[in-house]
């Protein structure tokens, strides 16, 4: 086979119209499992391939792209970077989007190499090019030259190479030309920044990060939404929230919470502001972001009680990350009749909202009523079983009737409502002493889809895990459950039928 791909090679650099060959060609390193490719076609001299990428022909220019793609991925990056880096480069350049993938792609396997990395870093030209794919107007383009930047940035040589150099005024260049491009830029700088301390470092000395901050209280309402965005990506790592505690960003989102009460377009970019402290409370402690920034906690209780569903949706989403953990649940706790109001809100909106609402409201439930086993103190179990009786006088019921609603969506968001309390002695005490709840979650035919029954499924199984169960459930129903749960989730009892010839 290798002498064959090799005779296909050669006939066809001599070709004017090689369309035949080269499908041939395609057909035949398709053939070859990509185990055994690398063997078969290392050596084989592959510029003419990359010579008739030079031609206006889209089908030539697919068939060998194609190829390329299947070969060069088998190829070692080292093997890449000595010996096709020029051609490479070449396709950075080309007018067609796909060899530009084409040529991102292997820069990205050079760069994720160790050795290879070397060879790029040092390769300004090559760097050059990868920068001016950001600004290019197919967003799949942009992203794999953002991949790969972002990838070389992981490396010393790498960040000197992209910020040591007047790489970086090519960068504030291209984000001078629209807003789009800027953001792409953004993006790269955002993701650099939060590999490490280090390359934080790099990006605040380059004023990148600083001119992003400045977005934030810009007059383009639209830019400033889409910063804030950006600035809560380096809230996911401990150097970034160091870095915007440091320099004052915290407070100063605090303010704008504040102050967009008295601004009619903060519909635009509150979600964004609460959405920030948010994943700030995820990562950090939220008692200490609620009480360091009431703003905060006191802006979602008003959007989940608002008549923006916008607004309602992000409040809702954000009062279940907060309550995810024990530390949050006794922060919305500490609130009183204020989040106990917004538990009936909640209720209300969990039977009579959009689809989409009632969706992202059960889930925030979901996530407000669960309660590890390790976690399970007396006062925590009784904070948990409160909550869940201020949704109705038959809150088992209500989401029962819920989960048997024609809405696939609804089912399982209702159904891990359940699976929440399936594990707290209180949840388990109400579901066998509610007529018919154990046969409704033991019954696979209720809901036919399959994210149902693997929610009923996880139902069981939580429950069968619980050391608590066996004891409440009693040892025939406990049993039924453990049947259930050997069976799986998609078990159809087998009925078999006689045919009874009559005798006549």
């Amino acid at each position: 086979m290798a002498a064959y791909i090799e005779g296909l090679l050669s006939e066809i650099s001599g070709l004017e119209e090689p369309i035949e060959e080269l499908r041939s060609l395609q057909t035949a390193v398709l053939a070859i499992p990509l185990n055994t490719l690398g063997e078969t076609v290392s050596g084989l001299r592959l510029q003419a391939l990359f010579s008739l990428l030079n031609t206006n022909d889209s089908e030539q220019i697919e068939l060998c792209v194609a190829i390329l793609g299947r070969i060069l991925q088998v190829l070692e990056p080292v093997h890449l970077a000595q010996n096709f880096r020029e051609e490479l480069q070449r396709g950075l350049n080309h007018p067609s989007d796909s060899v530009k993938t084409l040529a991102l792609d292997q820069i990205r396997r050079m760069v994720e190499h160790s050795e290879a990395v070397t060879e790029i870093a040092n390769s300004h030209e090559v760097l050059k090019q990868v920068l001016q794919c950001i600004g290019v107007e197919k967003v799949s383009v942009a992203n794999e030259a953002i991949k790969a930047l972002s990838k070389l940035a992981q490396t010393k040589a790498g960040l000197d190479a992209l910020f040591m150099s007047d790489l970086v005024q090519d960068l504030k260049d291209a984000m001078t030309r629209n807003d789009v491009i800027r953001y792409r830029v953004y993006e790269l700088i955002v993701g650099i920044s939060s590999v490490s301390p280090v390359s934080l470092g790099y990006c605040a000395n380059s004023s990148f990060l600083s001119q992003l901050i400045g977005e934030l209280t810009g007059n383009d309402i639209l830019v400033r939404a889409t910063s804030i965005e950006m600035v809560t990506t380096l809230t996911h790592s401990q150097h970034g929230r160091q870095y915007l505690a440091q320099q004052g960003i915290i407070d100063k989102i605090s303010n704008m919470i504040i102050g967009a009460e008295s601004d009619p377009l903060s519909g635009l970019y509150l979600p964004g502001l609460v959405k920030f402290f948010g994943n700030l409370a995820v990562v950090d402690s939220p008692q200490q972001i609620c009480e360091c920034y009431p703003a905060f906690i006191k802006k979602v209780f008003e959007m989940a009680e608002g008549q923006d569903p916008i607004m309602t949706g992000v409040a809702l989403d954000t009062l279940g990350i907060l309550g995810s953990n024990v530390e949050g649940k006794q922060v919305l706790q500490k609130t009183g009749e204020k989040f106990q109001n917004l538990l009936k809100r909640m209720s209300q909106l969990a039977r009579n909202a959009t689809t989409e609402l009632r969706v992202r409201c059960l889930e925030a439930i979901a996530l407000l009523l669960t309660l590890p086993a390790e976690q399970q103190t007396e006062d925590l179990l009784g904070m948990t079983e409160s909550w869940f009786k201020s949704f109705s006088n038959q809150p088992l019921e209500l989401f029962k009737n819920i989960s048997c609603q024609p809405f696939p969506e609804l089912h399982c968001s209702a159904l891990k409502v359940f699976t929440a309390i399936a594990s707290q002695a209180w949840g388990q005490k109400m579901m066998i002493d509610t007529p018919g709840f154990v046969e409704y979650i033991v019954d696979r035919s209720a809901q036919p889809d399959k994210e149902s029954k693997d929610a009923k499924y996880e139902i069981v199984n939580t429950l069968v895990n619980s050391k608590s169960t066996a004891g409440i459930f009693g040892n025939q129903q406990y049993l039924r459950l453990r049947t259930y749960l050997r069976e799986g989730p998609y078990y159809v009892k087998a009925v078999s039928s006689v045919a009874v010839e009559d005798a006549e």
